[in-house]
Formats: C-alpha cells, structure tokens, sequence
C-alpha cells in the first residue's frame, strides 16, 4: 500500500488530498479521498458554525476506495512460518550480517507453486520479505499466499501518503511583521486563549534536551540547507525505490535508494495519483515536521524547536503520490538500528552511526493496522523504540494506519481552545491529542497555525523561509512532532524510559479537555465528539475515548519523569566521611582497591572461621 503524509490546504476544516497546491492556502473544499496512500496530518480548525468550511490540511489524503488497484502488476510484504521447509533452501546471507538467519528470498520457489511471475523485493526481517508479481493484482496475490503453508500471513504492500523562552524571533506573541501574531504559540504555557499550548517552556526549565537523543522523522526527506537546520540533521538516507520500470517518478530526484535523504520536491500533475486528482505544489512536509522537532533554538533567528537540542535523522520515504510500506518499514527498522540493510533486491549493509529513540510518522491512511506493521511496531518497542504516529485528518473517521497498530503512541489534533480541530481522526486507539493548528476565521490570515521551517518552492527547491498566517501549517502531521520532541525531552532526563513508561507519563500528566467555549451569535453548540463512523465529524469536545487521555503537556511530563528517574546508585570507589579530595582522579583505581580489600578481609574471616570450627570440635573431645 502506498503512504500519505497528513497536511492542510484546502477547506480551513475538511482536509484535501494531502497534496493540494500550498499557494493562497485555497478555502474551498476538495472531496477527493484516497485510503490506499498514507497522507500528511496538516489541517485547521473552525471557531464558529462555519466549522465545515474552515481551511484544513494542505496536502490532504485521497479515500482507498477512488484508487483503482493495477490488475497487472502486485506488490506484497510476506512472512514465512518459522519452521517453514523453504528455510531449509534459504541461501542468501542475511542482511543482519554474520550469526544471524539468512534472509529470506523465495521469489522462484513460489513462482512455481503458484505458476505467477513473482521477483524478490526488499529483505524486511528474518522470515519476512516484500514481493513483486506480475500479471495478477497485490490483493489477489496476498489472498494466494496466505493460502500456503509455508506462510504466516501476506499483506498488500500498500503506498502511504504524508499526513509542523528562546530568544528566536518568531516565538514571541504579538508579533508586528510577521504572522501568526501570535508567534509560536503552541510552545507556550496553556492560557484561556490557547488551552491547547504544550508548555515546553515549563520542559524547558528542567532540560533543553540533548544531542545524544535522536528523533527520526520519516517523511519527505528535508531541505539540508535551511539555516534553522543547521547542526541539528545526523546523516540519513533515502528509503524511496525506484518505480517497477525503472523510472524515479515516486523518488523524483533521477535515482532510488541512496544516502540523500534531500527533499527535491513531491509536486503532481492532474490526475497523476489517481482519476480526478488536482495537480498540487510541492508540499516541503518533512521540513516543517523537522522544524518542529529541532529547528536551531535560542539562535536569535526564525523559530524554536520544541525540541531544543534533540537532533533529527531524516528519512525519506514519501515522495510524488507517497510512498511504498515496504519502503516505510525498511526506514524504521533501520532508523530504530535493528537492521542495516537499505537494499532492494541485493542485500545492501550501511550502518546508521545514530540510531533513533524516537521515530515520527506523519504519514498514513485509512485502513486496518496490518501484520507487517503490527511486527515492525512490536520489534521496535521491544528495542526501546518509541513509534509517534498521526491520527490523520479524515474529518473525524478511524484512525489511519500505522497510529491504529497497538504499541504506536496515535496522537489526535486539537483547536487553540482545546476541542478537536475538524479535520483530526479519533478513536480509542489515540494515546493523547496536542495542537495541530487552526484558522478560526473563514478568509484573511490564518490565526492559529503552527508556524514552521519551510522551502517556498512551488516545485523545485527555492528559497527557504517560514510558514505563516498565509502559507500556514496545520495538520495531525503537525500535532505528532510536538509529542515525538516532548519524548526526545523525557529521554534526555532519563534515557532509560521505556516505550510503554512514556506512553504511561504522558498519560498521567495530561491536561484535560475543555467540554464548553462561549458561542458566537446564532451560532450551534458544540456536541461531545462521539465514537468514528462512516460520518465526517467536525469540531466537537473531546472525550477520553475519542481523543486520547487529554491535552499533551510537556512541561509536566519532563517534570514526572524527573521525578522518577532512579536515583543514581553511590560510586563504590568514591569516599565517605573525610571523602576522596583527588579531584576525582584515581577513582577508579580507589574503586578497584576498595574490591581488593574486600576480597582480602573476606578471605581472612573465611580461614578465622575456619580455625574458630577446628577448636571448637578439639575442645570438645577433650572435655
């Protein structure tokens, strides 16, 4: 399946294809859906009746069902029974390297079960690998392997789609040259005109972060160049594989996989991703989402990062019309360092020097958690990895894949004020909402957007700049990155946070949702948001089944993790009473002296004993 990445540009309240051109910010809604692609979480919110037609994500999704799937052409990501006979003919090494299971490549045997001409694709674990068949569809592929013995289960390897007080000069309210007014407002403390705000400030009290948690994004890849990127991107690589002629029209930038996680811009042509689609400009997604997790802090220019000194390693694998899940999974095991294979058809080794503790997905679409996301999530937690992920932005539907796979920390968007933005999925597999940006008003500048790092390309890379109340950021693509930064805040106070005792924080140290705001004149009141149907569902209050456990507060979930952080066990080797005044050298030969004497007073109680014992049975038979 292809991915989306979840963004906002059309109707201030229903998302577009999240591709839809970012020029003027367009207000009318575009009702083009499609589930097969992940999409970008960008959208806004509405403040009044006119709800249904506040702007909403830029780059919105297209519905599964409006994609016709190619009847001739199948791509699937399979896994093999552990005790399967075809690991008996596996002779590929693995791409895990020495000692492990050799990796497993079984296009030829299964051609020939199934009489079908199938190809290997990506190596995406020890027993599982994607597929490429010709002359039969992905689903009718699937459904025939997993009619096989030899197979645990075969999935549709489905494209996905994108889904944004340091002294920089957009944090501050009331700015007078540039827009929103009211600067970064979401990293501020929460007040009765933003009760959404995340109060990183509060984190920031107790730690910037540091440089040693890495935050992976996943997403478009990013435009290196921009000044408040700089020293804050690790090395990273681009995941995008060349499409099945050969071409680079999903990459975009002449070539497939490689170590340029360079952003060259995703713009379509009309129908280019599927019948009646729009053309749209190049949406610059994995920019803004980097931005808001590690844009350069307290340099005196453009914007902070909630992050502050976190830094990001990007990964691109969404580019025109998304991205493949095989493509996307290969990126988390090997952002995670669970693997380092980055090739294709030939096992290709590249070790990633920075692995991640946090992965950001903003990127999704309509659908069941699948299997080979459900195994990849699993992995990753087991390797201390915290997988954030969109809700999307189907104007209040299920949430989208991956954030519906148990294990994934699904975040929801919320308005300035706290209810939830129109555009956000709900339901109960969120984790906990945050601010993904909202225009309250119908025309004129966007109020509440969340202000970001961003190219202003309308196609190839141009200059670089800011999203604003006109070029403005919203989208759950946007309200993830504010969770994902606060988890790279938490680890930096204790790195040895597990994924569930993050999830379990967070949770605790919530602010809840607000369940009134004063009505404009004529103006409806809000309902309770209700469980997801097939219905749209736009503004609505937020429950704790619909939205998460509440409102993410940073400042108070750095301060709980604080809190419990173990207390550093006394160094053995360090002095009591008058203490060791070397300046701390020489501690560890103290420490190893201090072991010595144990062993040696040991020793001598041992043969004391000994002595003590032999008397006393002579003693006795003397008496």
């Amino acid at each position: 399946m292809r991915a989306n990445a979840f963004d906002d540009l059309s109707p201030r309240e229903r998302p577009t294809r999240l591709w839809v051109s970012r020029a003027g910010g367009l207000k009318e809604a575009v009702t083009v859906a499609v589930t097969t692609t992940l999409a970008m979480f960008l959208v806004t919110a509405p403040d009044s009746a006119a709800a249904a037609t506040e702007p909403g994500p830029r780059w919105a999704r297209l519905a599964t069902s409006e994609v016709a799937e190619d009847p001739e052409v199948a791509r699937v990501i399979v896994k093999y029974r552990a005790d399967s006979p075809l690991r008996r003919v596996q002779s590929t090494p693995s791409p895990e390297g020495a000692g492990t299971t050799p990796a497993p490549r079984h296009a030829t045997r299964l051609s020939q079960t199934l009489r079908a001409p199938l190809s290997d694709g990506r190596v995406l674990g020890p027993h599982t690998q994607a597929l490429r068949g010709q002359g039969l569809s992905s689903s009718e592929l699937a459904r025939r392997l997993s009619s096989l013995p030899d197979v645990e289960w075969a999935v549709v390897d489905e494209r996905r789609r994108i889904h944004n007080l340091p002294n920089d000069t957009l944090f501050a309210d009331n700015q007078r040259t540039a827009t929103p007014a009211v600067g970064q407002w979401y990293l501020r403390a929460p007040n009765g005109q933003a009760a959404s705000a995340i109060n990183a400030v509060g984190a920031w009290s107790t730690t910037m972060g540091t440089a040693s948690v890495v935050v992976a994004v996943l997403d478009t890849g990013v435009r290196p160049e921009h000044p408040d990127l700089q020293g804050k991107l690790h090395p990273g690589y681009d995941f995008i594989s060349l499409d099945r002629s050969g071409a680079a029209t999903t990459a975009n930038d002449g070539n497939g996989r490689d170590a340029d996680p360079t952003d060259p811009g995703d713009w379509t042509n009309a129908n280019e991703c599927s019948p009646g689609e729009r053309a749209s400009a190049s949406s610059w997604h994995g920019t803004q989402v980097a931005g808001l997790i590690g844009a350069a802090t307290n340099n005196g220019a453009g914007m902070a990062g909630a992050g502050w000194n976190v830094m990001v390693l990007p990964l691109r694998v969404l580019g025109r019309c998304g991205g493949y899940d095989s493509d996307i999974i290969a990126a988390m095991r090997w952002a995670a360092g669970v693997s380092q294979n980055v090739g294709t058809t030939a096992v290709v080794n590249v070790a990633n020097p920075y692995p991640a503790r946090v992965i950001n997905m903003s990127l999704g679409s309509q659908g069941i958690c699948t299997a080979a996301y459900q195994e990849v999530v699993n992995e990753l937690r087991t390797a201390g990895v915290t997988v954030v992920a969109a809700a999307g932005n189907d104007t209040g539907l299920k949430v989208s894949v991956p954030a519906n796979c148990p294990g994934a920390l699904a975040v929801s968007g919320v308005r300035h004020i706290g209810s939830k933005v129109g555009y956000s999925n709900i339901g109960p597999e969120v984790a906990l909402a945050a601010p993904a940006g909202n225009c309250v008003n119908l025309q004129g500048t966007c109020l509440y957007p969340l202000l970001t790092t961003i190219n202003l390309g309308q196609r190839q890379a141009g200059a670089n700049g800011y999203s604003d109340g006109t070029d403005y950021t919203v989208g759950t693509s946007f309200a993830a990155p504010l969770v994902a930064a606060s988890v790279g805040l938490m680890l930096s106070v204790d790195p040895t946070l597990t994924p569930g005792k993050i999830r379990e924080i967070l949770q605790a140290t919530v602010q809840p949702f607000p369940t009134s705001r004063p009505l404009a004149g004529g103006e409806d009141p809000v309902p309770a948001c209700r469980a997801p149907d097939t219905r749209d569902q736009l503004e609505c209050f937020c429950t704790t089944t619909t939205c998460g456990a509440g409102m993410l507060d940073a400042g108070a979930a750095v301060a709980r993790t604080l809190a419990l952080r173990p207390a550093p066990q006394p160094d053995p080797g360090a002095s009591g009473g008058g203490g060791n005044t070397g300046g701390g050298s020489g501690g560890g030969a103290s420490g190893l002296g201090w072991l010595i004497g144990l062993l040696v007073a040991t020793l001598a109680l041992h043969a004391l004993n000994r002595r003590g014992r032999r008397r006393g049975r002579n003693t006795g038979r003397l008496g």
